[in-house]
């Protein structure tokens, strides 16, 4: 592979056209952002969306490392004197990094090996004695007799013959044709086999793997990673079962070039090298891969999972009472009013005595009534339970118009014992922190969620067990797409929000909240030019992403992206109106009314412009200050509590999607513990991956199929189901 192939190999991978590749490639390299990349260079990519520019950028990265490596190996064979033009031209074409390091392998410097040795020995011309297999009489003994060398103990031919075929045994065995033909065979017909030791603690977790038996290429990435976790705790015995006998006298087949006396040394010395050298290299290659390829996945299962969560559209204009349950340290409360400002706080015991219940319920209906909160959030962790019927016995007793829902709060205890929270709330202990949290994930899931590790967020499957350099900068793509592609208030916007800005650094955003809290709020996009560190480079790359509400410039406010000002006034100029009737609520409805009929095409040609950059300016101008979070379904809210004991098989139920596996979906229908759909169960017809047809937040109806109280389990199905 040549640099220059890099771009036609990326557009096939990825479907799109080498161009495309190639400009997209420039523009990562003179140090543009994906998101800004994405949403305003769209003519120059091709209208590429964000993920398609992060795979340019990952794969350009992978082939360029592999072309480097690529010339490493040439430069290190050259240098042995050993390169020769078949050489030379099959490691130039290979393009997978397995086939470029098998070709290598012969030539690799090695520590010293059992063939190293015996050629040391002077052993050398008796191992191609064998593999020519030219003698036809006599015996090997007798032949063997003239490599006998005490000098260098070498002291009978049976040692002689004995290292010859530890040399032919490693030469055979880094054959790369070899090497990869026996890893296809072992990839398409091998199994993986397990054994659960019964006798320790933890494995009845495993049960399933009780004498396992599975085809390799068939195991789908969740049970390699449980797999992998089960034989990390000692409780699972994992191999591979193939046909070695076969794959053995395949080689020896190729290998073989009629009788001689050194038949049964070639054979075995294959044999040898088969089970000593080649089966334990690639069955962990293989098994390295399977995990490398089941990491991914679950990568990508949390990334796509955290994405919707951090797109949950925001319940807006809510007073909020936030909830975080607990049994020995009481329940713990804040209300926050519509900007997250905290109005009130305290703790109660609802799980206790009666007379403390009946206090906690004198408590919460002085808040309510207090401060007109009107909806309750409900941490889902210890107590939840309790804690829930008590809010809805609370509603239905004193006929309150509130309403209450169940939100994670995985990562909550993270972000309340963090440097953030302290600076944030300096004022409450860590437990009321918590509570604050709670309340404002329901009124900015993704201002508040932002601010806590990922990783401590809980959707997805198996991600302690993942590579956690590969999870954690896949999280932070995720968070950086999220962010810039709902924008942020400049004037509001917190540190943690701001630094995932495109151009904008922990540094820079911790610059623009002093600048704010000094100088007062931004009244333009342009000042930001003013803030220390944010020079006109980073000011291209995140201008657009940020909002200004009542701005000197209307534009401000919405994705238009200061160097497309004056195209926005042009186009607005062709509606006859100017940037100030963007402030005209009737002026809009207008341009909204008029926007189908436009002829964009024609419009850009007009304009000198480009046609995707209209058609974006046009849809901002329609919307200013819109967020593109509030088309999506409002979160499922609550009024009163369903018990598991209640429900019966074939039962309709209403929940909201909570995570997604590469297995099934959890539901939260609002009873103690979420109900499984099972990818099998979500249609009349196959479904390949649950994220096909479902959402995190998804609000959709189930039919109950299975209780088990006993497990607290509940199965769930979509078959048959109107929604």
């Amino acid at each position: 592979m040549l640099t220059t192939d890099i771009p036609k190999i990326i557009g096939q991978e990825l479907s799109i056209s080498s161009q495309q590749v190639v400009k997209t490639m420039e523009l990562l390299d003179e140090g543009n952002t994906v998101p800004f990349i994405a949403r305003y260079r769209k003519e120059v990519t091709g209208s590429l969306t964000d993920e398609q520019v992060r795979l340019v950028s990952e794969r350009a990265a992978y082939l360029r490392n592999f072309v480097k490596r690529q010339e490493e190996i040439l430069s290190k064979i050259e240098e042995q004197g050993k390169l020769t033009a078949s050489l030379r031209d099959r490691i130039t074409k290979a393009v997978k990094l397995q086939e470029l390091e098998d070709l290598y392998l012969p030539y690799r410097q090695k520590r010293a090996t059992r063939a190293s040795k015996a050629r040391e020995r002077g052993l050398a011309g008796l191992a191609k004695a064998i593999r020519e297999q030219k003698e036809k009489r006599g015996n090997a003994l007798s032949y063997a007799i003239s490599y006998v060398n005490p000098e260098k103990d070498v002291n009978t031919p049976e040692e002689a013959l004995s290292g010859a075929r530890d040399i032919l045994a490693e030469e055979i065995m880094e054959d790369a044709s070899l090497r990869q033909d026996i890893r296809s065979r072992l990839w398409k017909k091998g199994m993986i086999e397990t054994e659960l030791d019964e006798s320790k603690e933890g494995a009845s977790t495993f049960l399933m793997y009780k004498d396992h038996s599975e085809m390799l290429r068939r195991m789908p990435s969740h049970r390699v990673l449980a797999m992998n976790r089960g034989e990390k705790l000692g409780l699972l015995k994992v191999h591979m079962d193939f046909d070695h006998e076969q794959a053995i006298e395949g080689i020896f087949r190729k290998y073989y070039k009629g009788p001689s006396i050194f038949r049964e040394e070639l054979h075995g010395a294959i044999e040898d090298g088969y089970k000593r050298l080649l089966l334990p290299a690639l069955e962990r290659e293989i098994r390295n891969r399977m995990t490398e390829e089941a990491e991914k996945q679950a990568i990508k299962v949390f990334g796509m999972n955290l994405k919707q969560l951090l797109l949950q559209p925001p319940l807006a204009g809510y007073r909020v009472l936030g909830l975080d349950p607990g049994y020995r340290t009481g329940c713990k409360m804040a209300v926050v009013d519509a900007t997250g400002r905290v109005l009130d706080h305290g703790v109660i015991q609802v799980t206790k005595s009666e007379g403390e219940r009946q206090m906690a319920e004198r408590k919460v209906l002085s808040l309510i009534r207090r401060h007109g909160v009107t909806l309750i959030s409900m941490g889902n962790g210890t107590a939840s339970y309790e804690t829930e019927k008590f809010v809805s016995n609370l509603i239905t007793k004193n006929h309150l118009d509130v309403h209450y829902l169940i939100t994670s709060e995985a990562g909550a205890s993270v972000y309340s014992a963090s440097e953030l929270a302290r600076k944030e709330l300096p004022e409450y202990d860590v437990t009321i922190r918590g509570a604050v949290s709670i309340a404002r994930r329901v009124q900015d899931p993704l201002a508040e969620l932002v601010k806590i590790d990922p990783k401590a967020i809980g959707v997805g499957q198996y991600q302690h067990d993942v590579n956690q350099k590969l999870l954690g900068e896949s999280l932070d793509a995720v968070i950086e797409d999220a962010v810039n592609h709902v924008g942020v208030d400049l004037n509001t916007a917190s540190p943690s929000l701001l630094s995932h800005i495109a151009g904008i650094s922990a540094a820079v955003a911790g610059n623009i909240v002093a600048y704010r809290d000094e100088n007062g709020p931004f009244g333009s996009r342009r000042t930001l030019l003013k803030v220390p560190r944010l020079g006109p480079a980073a000011f291209t790359q995140c201008a657009g992403f940020l909002r200004i509400r009542n701005g000197k410039s209307p534009f401000d406010n919405t994705s238009i992206h200061p160097e497309s000002y004056g195209l926005a006034e042009k186009i607005l100029a062709l509606f006859h109106m100017v940037p100030g009737d963007l402030k005209d609520e009737k002026e809009i409805a207008r341009l909204r009314k008029e926007r189908p009929g436009v002829n964009e095409k024609e419009m850009a040609e007009k304009l000198s412009a480009g046609l995707p950059t209209v058609h974006d300016i046009l849809d901002a101008l329609v919307s200013p200050g819109r967020d593109p979070r509030a088309d999506l379904p409002q979160p499922l809210t609550r009024s009163s509590i369903t018990d598991i004991s209640e429900i019966k098989e074939g039962t309709i139920m209403k929940g909201t999607v909570r995570n997604i596996t590469d297995f099934g979906a959890f539901i939260d229908l609002g009873l103690h513990h979420d109900g499984l759909l099972h990818v099998s169960q979500m249609g009349e017809h196959r479904v390949n991956h649950p994220s096909d047809v479902l959402a995190v937040g998804d609000i959709l109806k189930v039919k109950i199929i299975q209780v088990d109280e006993k497990r607290n389990r509940i199965s769930l199905s979509l078959k048959g189901v109107k929604q």
